[in-house]
């Protein structure tokens, strides 16, 4: 079984972001800058969680993991923003 997550992290060096952002890449859809939403199973849990683990400095860096709930039933994704409208991001990001 999947479980939705929204995995947010804030990383104090750029070297260290750009990993810990290609690395998200693999498990999720980039939201916005520093969020992902991702539908893991357990096992990709443990292994998105080591990998940001081997990647981060844990005394100066944070990661968030934010369980929404099972991924089966959930419907249509819902984002609402208040300000800057949502729009989904179709083009590949670079992060410099």
């Amino acid at each position: 079984m999947r479980t939705s997550y929204l995995v947010c992290y804030d990383i104090s060096d750029e070297k260290r972001l750009r990993k810990v952002f290609q690395a998200m890449r693999n498990y999720g859809d980039h939201l916005q800058f520093s969020v992902f939403e991702c539908q893991l199973t357990a096992m990709d849990l443990v292994r998105c969680r080591a990998e940001l683990g081997s990647i981060i400095n844990h005394k100066d860096d944070q990661v968030l993991f934010v369980n929404l709930g099972p991924s089966e039933g959930r419907g249509d994704r819902v984002i609402t923003a208040l300000g800057k409208p949502y729009s989904a991001i179709d083009a590949p990001c670079i992060v410099v």
